[in-house]
């Protein structure tokens, strides 16, 4: 089995007979197609997920 995060190609899940066992992989720059943050609703509390200018990532309440 190979590990999807050493490939240089992402499989979308969708187009994979293998779908039920590879991870869902979204790139950051899909989901942040307006800016550099996404805020995510999870159980009914609200997460911000940024981009820092260093390359990073930070997830705040």
């Amino acid at each position: 089995m190979t590990n999807p995060q050493t490939e240089s190609k992402h499989v979308r899940a969708e187009e994979s007979e293998d779908a039920v066992r590879l991870p869902k992989i979204i790139e950051f720059d899909e989901l942040s197609r307006c800016g550099d943050e996404v805020w995510i609703s999870y159980k009914g509390t609200l997460y911000r997920l940024q981009t820092t200018k260093q390359g990073k990532l930070i997830l705040t309440k």
